[in-house]
């Protein structure tokens, strides 16, 4: 990311324009409400439904809703909140940078991966910052697990294997369409979960090759057909930068032996290493727990449960906002910053890709891996 100097916020909170009011729009809003008032402003709001986003207005005390066009040309917005349908994602990004706003989307960063390189370039030349969900690698349990590979507790990071696997979404969700049409499926929208917590923790990736194929042609929802137009059930392997490999699956398509509130669910993260073994919380939802194999007393190899620091918040969506807006205050880059969901979104289209032309992928884009979050931090903030 380039020098932000150049760019001032309006006034003493960073004032935000909120883009689509859908499903995900209560939890991001309900969180910065109740938590983060003192550094962000909720200023203006939009949808292509009015209706909605009046509702939207109302049930926050949000003063303005405006048209998309109004809401990207308003002077007193110094950031879009982007929580639209993927489909929407580039250009929604791409008209907010271009109009001098800083930019926090939901996943992916952009359907294509072009369109995801010219949002980071764009960002660059007009010296403003690009944050991406997902933020749950904040988390206490992900960052927990950060510090611990870092130490080296578990030597150097040799393999890893992660996997979400599901009978897919029209058994629980009211909109179940944009799953199984263009920018959906379960690489594309669980990947970024597992792809950025795998980047945060242990490096850029360099090489992919993967497989993907579709189970089922046609999905049956609460009284609808679904035809299916993507993939639901993708395979990659990993070869990072660091030297270690892993895989990841992700999949519609399977009944997982685990049971949660929603629908029989496999997913985990486990990280082998020269000296023991960490299994990861769930990086989706955050259940789940720290296990880490290490060495005992008697030389033994043991397991043990790490506990947290402190009970773990179930739902952080939106503290990568508040994350970036600290990070604009203080002229750095973010953590869950573009340049981590750019690789991510390659690494994506690179599995689909290496499985339609048969061969390795060599990746054009890397990234730093974000800076670890210091222990001890009151929760919802990040530096000392």
């Amino acid at each position: 990311m380039s020098d932000m100097g150049k760019h001032n916020l309006v006034g003493p909170l960073l004032n935000v324009g909120v883009v689509g009011c859908g499903n995900i729009n209560p939890v991001y809003l309900e969180n910065i409400q109740q938590n983060f008032s003192n550094i962000i402003n909720l200023l203006a709001c939009s949808d292509l439904s009015t209706e909605r986003a009046v509702e939207t207005a109302n049930k926050f005390g949000i003063p303005k809703v405006l048209q998309f066009e109004e809401l990207v040309q308003d002077p007193d917005i110094d950031l879009v909140l982007n929580l639209a349908n993927p489909s929407a994602h580039a250009y929604i990004n791409l008209s907010a940078l271009e109009s001098g706003k800083h930019v926090y989307s939901e996943k992916p960063l952009a359907i294509e991966f072009k369109d995801g390189q010219k949002i980071i370039d764009t960002a660059n030349s007009n010296n403003l910052m690009v944050g991406c969900a997902p933020d749950t690698v904040l988390s206490d349990g992900i960052q927990t697990c950060k510090r611990i590979i870092e130490a080296g507790i578990i030597g150097k990071p040799v393999s890893a294997i992660a996997c979400f696997g599901s009978h897919g979404v029209e058994r629980w969700h009211p909109n179940p369409e944009f799953y199984y049409k263009n920018g959906g499926g379960p690489m594309f929208d669980i990947g970024p979960y597992y792809l950025s917590t795998l980047v945060n923790l242990i490096g850029p990736v360099k090489r992919v090759t993967g497989s993907h194929m579709s189970a089922f042609p046609q999905r049956i929802g609460k009284n609808t057909k679904i035809d299916v137009e993507v993939s639901t059930h993708a395979v990659g392997i990993l070869d990072f930068e660091s030297g270690a490999i892993g895989n990841i699956t992700t999949s519609f398509d399977m009944w997982g032996p685990t049971k949660d509130l929603r629908e029989h669910t496999k997913k985990y993260i486990d990280i082998y290493g020269t000296e023991g073994t960490i299994i990861l919380p769930d990086p989706v939802h955050l259940g789940g727990q720290i296990n880490l194999l290490t060495r005992g007393t008697d030389n033994e190899m043991e397991w043990n449960e790490i506990v947290l620091e402190r009970e773990q918040v179930p739902e952080v969506r939106g503290i990568g906002l508040i994350e970036m807006a600290w990070s604009i205050r203080q002229n750095r880059n973010c953590r869950v910053n573009g340049d981590v969901a750019n690789h991510v979104l390659e690494i994506m289209h690179a599995i689909h890709t290496s499985s339609d032309t048969g061969r390795h992928i060599d990746l054009e884009t890397t990234c730093l891996k974000p800076a670890t979050v210091p222990q001890g931090l009151p929760w919802g903030t990040f530096d000392q």
